[in-house]
């Protein structure tokens, strides 16, 4: 063997179509001899086509089909480029090395091409399960692929093994004129009711570097038909949860596909029952009642129709619609209430659930929780009215509520009025009186002007416009309420603006007076200290005699209106004073 010619090739080359092959011819020459030639051949049928001669590395003779696509690599290696799907061939390599005789070996060259991802179309009419033949459930293409692949079925995961009478998965191979192949395969299959969730996806299968590869398709669903055999009528929202004035929605569902023909009624009396179908959206199955109301609740019914067998199915299901009604307040005593008296109000309702009471005044405010109310030492500002508030814990948002109004009757009383009030002479003024009473009182004024009433309540305000004279400054005004019950007034005093202020300028004289003439007492008894004013005994004089001396030094600061405030000052220091005191006199002595 060591004397021997030896040509050693892959058995297999594989190489993706478009792409460039390389087939080895490994070779041994014993002696380290050289070969003459290599010659490259390929199989067909049973012929032997030559191909092309490689000498001194060089191809000097080649195939016309395969001229510009082939090449040869330093190691002898035969390079085929832009494989094509025709030229999957048994290639034969020859090498002749003179003496050593000649050797040949063989390469089976596969081309392939990936298949692209299969496209998946389920049936779109949908199939029925009270079909008596297995109906068309998708359809699988797989396109440009090589060599053709094979396509199998799955159902949620599972494969289909074809089944005479249950699965059928018949195929078409096409080759296309590029030499690729495309493969179309149909399932068929026959479906139940829980087929309607069923996914269905196939798989192309292929060959690739020796190993079985595959690529899936998406996933489908078809609509299976079956007729109903359960019927559920339901209130929404829940039964135990409706009210007077709330929209309830009856909703009929069948478990068939399609959905039947709904219809509904409403018993009357034991066999009698009213027709609502012209009420309903029959193909929804859904019976709309808007502001339901006592009447509302009774026994209501869901039939169905299937098109397909014309079988029936019907549900019951009874509506109850909450309520409150006949809310009743009483007041105890009932005869007309005067201030200080007391009164019980009692509340009540009737309704087939548990009740709660809650009282509240005009204003909303919540005064008490209970079905009574106790109200003492009443007063006409007690307020008029209350509200009884009836509530059904176990339905949120069902209550009702009942107004009382109670009326504390009285003689008038007046709780605000403008006295005093500082006017001007001839200002047009607003005296406003405001009493509260029930019955609603009148109010009158003993001056004439202009009156303007506001009611709020029990209370009345009046506003009387006037102008300011002589009489109405020294008479004031006197405001009169009164009703059925009794009488109220009360007078309005007006002073003029001018008094505060002459009295404040007189009083400020005065001050300054007093201050002027303590200034001048200490200014004459500095200069006698001084020895500017010259007393001795020779000169002393008696100034207590005034009329007697001639030298008398008297200061005196007097007011212009002093006269005219004596009256004032009396007032102010609640006394009287001397004449000789009031003209603010003043006389220093030089002592001796």
């Amino acid at each position: 063997a060591a004397g021997k010619l030896e040509v050693s090739m892959p058995a297999v080359v594989e190489v993706e179509s478009g792409g460039t092959a390389r087939i080895e011819c490994n070779f041994y020459i014993p002696g380290n001899g050289s070969y003459t030639y290599i010659s490259w051949s390929y199989m067909d049928r049973n012929n032997q086509v030559k191909l092309c001669r490689i000498m001194d590395n060089e191809i000097v003779e080649e195939n016309v089909d395969y001229k510009g696509r082939l090449s040869v690599g330093e190691d002898k290696a035969l390079f085929i480029s832009k494989v094509t799907v025709q030229d999957p061939r048994t290639f034969v390599c020859q090498v002749e090395a003179g003496s050593h005789g000649m050797g040949e070996n063989r390469t089976e060259l596969h081309v392939y091409k990936v298949p692209e991802a299969p496209e998946i179309t389920a049936n779109p009419t949908g199939i029925s399960v009270q079909s008596s033949d297995i109906s068309q459930i998708a359809q699988c293409v797989s396109r440009n692929s090589f060599p053709p692949p094979n396509i199998t079925w799955h159902k949620n995961g599972e494969q289909l093994q074809p089944e005479e009478k249950t699965v059928k998965t018949p195929a078409t191979l096409t080759r296309e004129s590029s030499g690729l192949y495309t493969v179309s395969s149909t399932l068929f299959a026959r479906v139940t009711r829980e087929d309607r969730n069923s996914l269905y996806h196939c798989t192309v299968h292929y060959w690739l570097w020796g190993q079985r590869r595959a690529v899936e398709s998406r996933r489908v669903n078809v609509t299976v038909f079956y007729p109903a055999e359960h019927v559920k009528l339901q209130i929404v929202p829940s039964s135990a949860l409706v009210k007077e004035g709330d929209d309830v929605k009856l909703v009929c569902e069948a478990d068939g596909n399609p959905a039947p023909v709904f219809s509904f009624y409403k018993r009357k009396q034991e066999d009698n029952w009213q027709d609502l179908t012209s009420l309903a959206d029959t193909n929804s199955g859904v019976l709309n009642l808007h502001n339901v109301n006592k009447s509302t609740s009774g026994l209501y019914r869901c039939q169905t129709l299937d098109l397909d067998d014309m079988r029936q199915l019907e549900e019951d299901v009874a509506l109850v619609v909450n309520y409150i009604e006949e809310v009743r307040v009483k007041m105890e005593p009932s005869s007309p209430l005067q201030e200080g008296d007391s009164v019980r109000l009692s509340c009540d309702a009737h309704s087939p659930l548990s009740l709660a009471y809650q009282w509240r005044d005009e204003k909303g405010s919540k005064v008490a929780e209970g079905n009574q109310l106790f109200l003492s030492n009443l007063t006409f500002e007690t307020s008029s009215k209350f509200i009884c508030k009836v509530m059904a814990p176990s339905v949120p948002g069902l209550e009702q509520s009942k107004q009382v109004a109670v009326a504390v009757q009285g003689k008038p009383r007046i709780v605000a009025i403008s006295s005093p009030l500082y006017v001007r002479q001839d200002e047009v003024v607003n005296l406003t009186c405001k009493a509260i009473a029930f019955p609603r009182p009148s109010v009158h004024w003993n001056v004439n002007g202009t009156a303007h009433e506001y009611v709020e309540n029990q209370h009345i305000a009046s506003n009387l416009t006037v102008r300011v004279n002589h009489d109405l400054l020294r008479a004031g005004a006197m405001c009169r309420v009164s009703n059925a019950l009794g009488v109220s007034e009360k007078h309005i005093q007006l002073l003029d603006q001018k008094t505060p202020e002459s009295k404040g300028v007189i009083i400020v004289a005065i001050i300054v007076c007093i201050l002027v003439v303590a200034v001048l007492g200490s200014v004459i008894y500095f200069l006698h200290k001084k020895g500017k004013i010259p007393c001795g005994r020779a000169g002393k004089q008696d100034i207590t005699k005034p009329e007697a001396r001639k030298d008398k030094m008297v200061v005196e600061v007097k007011s212009d209106k002093l006269s005219e405030e004596v009256g004032l000052l009396q007032g102010a220091n609640g006394e009287k004073r001397p004449a000789a005191d009031q003209v603010g006199q003043s006389v220093v002595h030089c002592p001796s």
